[in-house]
């Protein structure tokens, strides 16, 4: 019977599992269905706890039917996303919907503090600037506007403590899905007093915070009955889903950099200390996944979504019979025809450095006749590599060092992209060759939690992938260095234009 690990990948839209044995393979691998949202009010963005679950069990199950052969699950651990809430009673069942981070129902008090002044401590204390979509002004929003549902709530589960809570009956969390929360200092890993009473509640009606790679507790008979986990297999605390990729990547020192390429794109760095004073104010910090170690991080916002707006208006509406990855490789052919135009920009119309969360006025500036659809893909892409670029120079104002940056998510199926990042940046970018790193970091901390690998090192040398790395040209980079200079000088004039208009 072959010993595996499985590592669970609980996203906003949908769940994914991974089956590995202790050597690093991948044995099998399974996708839940999305999970549907819900909007009551405008700006509301709710999902239903139940259908998280079932995904969770459905998902589970699917990949230990998909995997040949009799095996042994030793344990499993999951890498979960944060900022999510879901209110429960003293039993554990959910007392409202789940609130996830994509909602802003909390803005108005978070405007009312940033007014009072709350910023100024809570950033320092938490690591984390005051935003809409965290679980700390979600739940004063619950306090003031649903009293009912506040006193019934005994327990404020994130995400990843709701799924660890039904799958063992513990009620444990990790630092990192807990400092997503914004309820813990971020210098001694506990619930802070301080941001309780601000949210308006007691430490009593949080989880119990554990470290990462530790084991919560053996899976409930009742779940291994029902999808097919081996009896006494247990599950080991994870940690948040940016920070279970880091790990499965190697990030885990600094110098190493993680960019997320999805609708938004996030970049997270690694520190040895939560020393928040030398800190660029753009960047929050966070725990790793990896004891001893704390993430630093900015989200750009809708840099992605941008360019999925391009692709579907310049090339899905083309052919309702081509399929996508077609209509894909269709556009690499085309952009791998084109090269720097120095007087051709884009503004995007979501996200960047300064406002990750602003959707405004964009558009191309400097469009001629001539340009192709490529040509507007390119600048689409370069404009994307400026914004990046304009954010880490606080970071390397800061002296903390970026010797390789590893880029993961849909950008990556780009041929082009990741070179323009290269020259525009100035530094390596590293394409590694798997898909499926919050998983993978997650089996990691499987393996460590029983004891199959001694330490993250260990695990890392078993679950090793192959990567390309794409070095900056030089003559590129010199052309990007004007470039980002006009585009810098064309942003603010833009922008400012836009507001006043």
């Amino acid at each position: 019977m072959l010993d595996v690990l499985i590592g669970i990948d609980v996203g906003t839209t949908s769940t994914k599992a991974v089956i590995f044995d202790i050597f690093g393979k991948e044995l099998a691998r399974a996708n839940s269905q999305p999970y549907h949202n819900y909007t009551p009010n405008p700006g509301w963005v709710e999902q239903d706890p139940e259908e998280l679950w079932q995904a969770l069990l459905s998902t589970i199950r699917s990949v230990i039917q998909a995997v040949p052969g009799k095996i042994n699950v030793l344990a499993l651990s999951m890498a979960v996303q944060s900022g999510s809430l879901i209110p429960a009673d003293q039993k554990g069942q959910p007392v409202y919907p789940l609130i996830t981070w994509l909602d802003g129902r909390a803005e108005e008090i978070v405007n009312d503090w940033k007014m009072q002044g709350q910023q100024l401590w809570v950033k320092p204390l938490s690591g984390w600037s005051i935003y809409p979509s965290l679980c700390l002004p979600t739940i004063a929003w619950l306090q003031k506007y649903r009293p009912e549902i506040a006193d019934k709530t005994k327990v404020y589960f994130s995400v990843n403590d709701f799924l660890a809570f039904r799958l063992t009956g513990k009620l444990i969390t990790n630092p990192s899905n807990a400092g997503g929360m914004q309820l813990v200092e971020i210098q001694t890993a506990q619930w802070s007093q301080e941001l309780c009473d601000l949210a308006g509640i007691q430490k009593e009606n949080l989880c119990e915070i554990f470290p990462s790679g530790v084991i919560i507790g053996q899976v409930l008979p009742e779940i291994c009955d029902s999808t097919g986990i081996t009896p006494g297999a247990v599950l080991v605390n994870g940690g948040h889903d940016q920070g279970c990729t880091a790990l499965g990547l190697g990030i885990i020192n600094p110098g190493k950099m993680l960019l997320a390429c999805g609708t938004a794109w996030v970049f997270t760095g690694v520190l040895f200390s939560a020393e928040m004073q030398k800190l660029p104010p753009s960047l929050d910090l966070n725990f790793h996944a990896v004891p001893n170690r704390w993430t630093l991080s900015q989200s750009l916002g809708g840099l992605g979504a941008s360019f999925e707006w391009w692709f579907e208006k310049s090339y899905l509406c083309k052919s309702d019979s081509v399929s996508r990855a077609d209509l894909f490789s269709t556009l690499n052919f085309e952009m791998d025809q084109t090269s720097f135009i120095p007087n051709l920009f884009f503004m995007p119309m979501t996200g960047g450095h300064g406002d990750p969360a602003t959707t405004r006025s964009g558009g191309f500036v400097g469009l001629q006749l001539g340009h192709s659809r490529a040509d507007m893909a390119r600048a689409v892409m370069e404009s994307a590599a400026y914004e990046l670029r304009w954010a880490l120079e606080p970071v390397l104002d800061a002296k903390i060092p970026i010797e390789k940056l590893w880029m993961v998510g849909g950008a990556t199926q780009s041929t082009l992209w990741p070179s323009i990042l290269a020259d525009v940046l100035g530094i390596p970018i590293c394409l590694p060759d798997y898909d499926n790193w919050p998983a993978l970091g997650a089996a990691i901390l499987a393996g460590i939690g029983t004891g199959v690998f001694s330490d993250v090192e260990k695990g890392l040398e078993k679950f090793s992938k192959s990567e390309k790395v794409v070095l900056p040209d030089p003559y590129h980079k010199s052309q990007y260095e004007l470039g980002f200079g006009e585009y810098q000088k064309l942003s603010k004039s833009y922008y400012q234009i836009s507001e006043e208009s």
